[in-house]
């Protein structure tokens, strides 16, 4: 699902900011950022900022690294975060979608 949404990547002491291109029930599609040196197999805390009032945070492992981006699988949802994705998602939370490199 094609989303705009302001991302903050973390992970041991490590912050950045980037952006989500899209989402679906398995994982998400950020932008990668400038001089970001994270690793296939990482486990970074993803939030994600939709409107002023939806923060979904997440853990997600990196899987596919691009040159301009970064496709993580969903390690652990947190069970209160669980709901408000799933409506997010709607319909498309049982659609794949196709990698493109």
């Amino acid at each position: 699902m094609k989303r705009q949404s302001a991302v903050l990547m973390s992970r041991c002491g490590d912050a950045w900011q980037t952006e989500l291109e899209d989402i679906s029930a398995t994982g998400v599609l950020l932008s990668r950022p400038p001089g970001w040196s994270g690793q296939l197999g990482d486990v970074w805390v993803l939030d994600m900022l939709f409107g002023d009032e939806l923060n979904i945070h997440v853990m997600a492992e990196v899987m596919r690294l691009t040159e301009h981006h970064i496709a993580f699988a969903f390690a652990r949802i947190p069970e209160d975060k669980q709901q408000p994705l799933w409506n997010l998602l709607g319909g498309y939370a049982d659609t794949l979608e196709p990698w493109e490199e």
